[in-house]
């Protein structure tokens, strides 16, 4: 039988030995959250209770960030109130658009996205690449090229909506654009991915050294989809997740967890090192 942490220790642990660092850097991710739901709200609230032993400076949000109808007060509703908290004290969302996104949330101040559709920021060491994989054409693809082949940082992240491996069941892996976009990542050393779109969660198996994490339950949820195989390393499609990450030197620790608070899957990952 599975046994859960809950959050307290879990983020007692998350944090032994590397908290205390003052190089570290701390932040949180969160896909397909958008629908001003009970549940997006429950999540919202265990993430400002995470907050207060764990002092993330912003979220990455992986797509579909709103669901259904996108106007003003939609913004107040699936956006603004859920994670009130958290913005008041200042934390940053940081968007990638999904496939329900209207295009226009690029320039809506509190995705911090800058009008454009794909963007890169730099906190600490680590250079975070955010691409649009509802239409990665030709230009995009050369800026992500350039954009990784020429940044200095240590990590390289990249976040998208789109997986390009995933055991979900309603959508599988995104075969077509890993064809195109897998081979940058993999040249100019990105150490990990995260991806939304399926609402569930999943950490794959590192696929040619890069780890890929599958974050699609920040709001939606697709009970019972994640179909177990050799590439899963962990998963839960029981209920909504969030992750907490903090970066030290040449580690990457992580834990996810539960809309009740139950860590369901924590961990270690290490920098890629590229010659």
């Amino acid at each position: 039988m599975r046994r859960y942490l809950s959050v307290g220790l879990a983020l007692a642990l998350l944090c032994t030995g590397t908290a205390a660092q003052q190089d570290s850097l701390k932040f949180a991710v969160l896909g397909d959250a958008g629908d001003g739901s009970r549940e997006q709200y429950d999540i919202g609230r265990q993430m400002a209770a995470a907050r207060s032993t764990f002092p993330f400076e912003f979220v990455l949000a992986l797509g579909d960030n709103m669901y259904g109808r996108q106007q003003r007060e939609d913004f107040v509703t699936k956006f603004q109130k859920p994670y009130e908290p958290l913005l008041q004290a200042g934390v940053r969302f940081f968007g990638a658009l999904g496939n329900h996104d209207d295009p226009k949330q690029r320039f809506y101040p509190g995705f911090n996205m800058g009008g454009e559709r794909f963007y890169s920021f730099v906190r600490q060491q680590v250079r975070f690449v955010v691409l649009d994989t509802n239409v990665l054409d030709s230009k995009q693809l050369a800026w992500a090229e350039s954009t990784l082949r020429d940044a200095r940082e240590p990590w390289k992240i990249a976040y998208f909506h789109h997986p390009l491996y995933s055991n979900g069941g309603r959508h599988g892996s995104s075969v077509e654009l890993r064809v195109v976009l897998e081979p940058v990542l993999v040249r100019y050393g990105v150490s990990v991915v995260f991806a939304g779109h399926e609402h569930i969660y999943e950490r794959l198996t590192p696929q040619k050294g890069i780890t890929h994490f599958v974050e699609g339950s920040g709001g939606r949820l697709r009970k019972g989809d994640l179909e177990r195989a050799e590439t899963t390393a962990a998963g839960f499609d029981q209920d909504q997740t969030f992750m907490l990450v903090e970066i030290s030197g040449d580690q990457m620790s992580f834990r996810t967890i539960s809309r009740t608070g139950a860590t369901v899957d924590s961990g270690v990952i290490g920098r890629r090192i590229t010659s």
